[in-house]
């Protein structure tokens, strides 16, 4: 009758060896998991960041509809919406953009899906006082070029009628003028104030 052979030390610590790295492995795995975790729970901070930031500096031209229009924006309830529904402005199918100047947020710019293959950029804003030194341009080529990155082929936007200067930067990057179309925001008895634009895309 043959008996049972022993395991031996090496074949011992080899088992161990094997046991220890398979601890390490799922440590690792776990690790791997709570820093995605992490970084998405982060990109989300940063992009709720970034939308407040966008009101501070709407607040300002909100001003400036109420004076000319006596048009009230309700701005408070945009903010809501907007950060319930954070994940329309992320990618990949939107951005979320902010211009800085040392530790001062001075723009903002976001891009969304409104369509199979349209974007529309929303709360782009520049403060007043840092407006002419190229930040809103800046935004404005990096929604494009992620538009086009995205497989979108055409961008549109709207923007009120006083706004000459941003209407300006527009044309000089290919917008023109459309009619209102359905998935703006902007409600009805406002857009008699307001223009809309699109761009085609390669």
């Amino acid at each position: 009758m043959n008996k049972k052979r022993k395991p031996n030390k090496e074949g011992r610590r080899e088992d161990e060896r094997g046991a220890k790295r398979q601890r390490l492995g799922q440590q690792t795995e776990q690790s791997d998991r709570i820093a995605k975790l992490q970084t998405a729970l982060d990109r989300e901070c940063k992009a709720r960041r970034r939308l407040e930031h966008s009101y501070h500096i709407l607040e300002l031209d909100k001003h400036e509809l109420e004076t000319r229009y006596e048009v009230r924006l309700p701005v408070e309830q945009a903010v809501e919406h907007d950060l319930a529904e954070i994940e329309r402005f992320l990618p990949p199918d939107g951005r979320l953009l902010l211009a800085v100047d040392g530790d001062d947020a001075i723009g903002t710019a976001a891009m969304r899906r409104i369509g199979s293959e349209t974007a529309e950029i929303k709360r782009m804003f520049v403060d007043p006082l840092r407006r002419r030194a190229g930040a809103g341009r800046a935004m404005l080529d990096a929604l494009i070029a992620s538009a086009e990155q995205a497989g979108y082929r055409r961008i549109r936007l709207d923007s009120p009628d006083f706004m000459t200067a941003a209407h300006a930067l527009y044309r000089s990057e290919g917008f023109a003028d459309i009619g209102p179309y359905a998935e703006s925001e902007i409600p009805d008895e406002f857009k008699s104030h307001w223009i809309f634009m699109e761009k085609r895309l390669r």
